[in-house]
């Protein structure tokens, strides 16, 4: 294992922590810019997101409807009554981006999958890294301000469903994750720097609390004035 990813792990709960658990949940709050620009309404109301660990699963309750919640895999998406019954679904979801841009309309479907895959990889980061078929190299570090950053780069196989194929990773001194920068590939493929903070620990495995989504500029930098996600994860517990 790369020494970097190591290292990462460890202050992140380390993998034998990891392996003994199959399941997270957490509460998400979130907002932004994002969803207005796809015609979605996006409110401020708390949801409870549950994701396997070890599998990429993950369902949203409640969605849409107060008794209905989502289920997400790469290669199906739903939204499901609490009997049960199927409210809507779509079969290998990732081809219905095609042609998206920035300003692209999503139905329910496409929201659902990205809110899927996107909180999957959030709350599995990093022991992800470690998944078969992911590739993962330390590359330059980045200078933000006076402080140094270490950077993994990750490299994701085409069975895990996630924003980009290749995406970068910002470790601080403490080796605490700070920034993650990835292409979102469901809306044209736009750059994207997601800053990150405010850690927490739950039953032993270490994640920050609070994701700001920013459009990326040529000059590899946020810009701070538009705030497309930002996502506040409370009450988490992996079990």
């Amino acid at each position: 294992m790369n020494k970097l990813l190591a290292d990462v792990i460890e202050v992140h709960g380390g993998l034998d922590r990891w392996r003994s658990v199959t399941l997270g949940e957490a509460t998400i709050v979130t907002g932004g810019g994002l969803w207005g620009l796809k015609g979605l309404i996006q409110d401020p109301n708390p949801r409870r997101m549950t994701v396997s660990l070890h599998e990429e699963r993950a369902s949203l309750k409640p969605f849409g409807d107060p008794d209905w919640h989502t289920e997400f895999t790469p290669e199906r998406i739903a939204i499901v009554g609490s009997d049960g019954s199927v409210m809507n679904e779509r079969m290998h979801p990732r081809a219905s981006f095609a042609g998206h841009g920035l300003d692209t309309p999503w139905d329910p479907l496409h929201r659902t999958y990205f809110n899927g895959y996107a909180m999957w990889t959030y709350l599995t980061t990093p022991f992800l890294f470690t998944m078969e078929g992911v590739r993962v190299q330390e590359v330059e570090p980045w200078a933000e301000g006076s402080r140094i950053w270490r950077v993994l780069r990750v490299e994701f196989p085409d069975a895990i469903a996630t924003h980009s194929r290749i995406q970068d990773f910002y470790f601080a001194d403490d080796l605490s994750l700070r920034r993650h920068d990835y292409a979102v590939d469901v809306a044209g493929g736009f750059a994207a720097a997601q800053i990150v903070d405010d850690y927490i620990e739950a039953d032993g495995i270490r994640l920050p609390s609070k994701r700001r989504a920013y459009l990326r500029g040529p000059d590899h930098k946020p810009n701070l004035d538009v705030l497309l996600v930002s996502i506040d994860i409370s009450d988490v517990r992996f079990t």
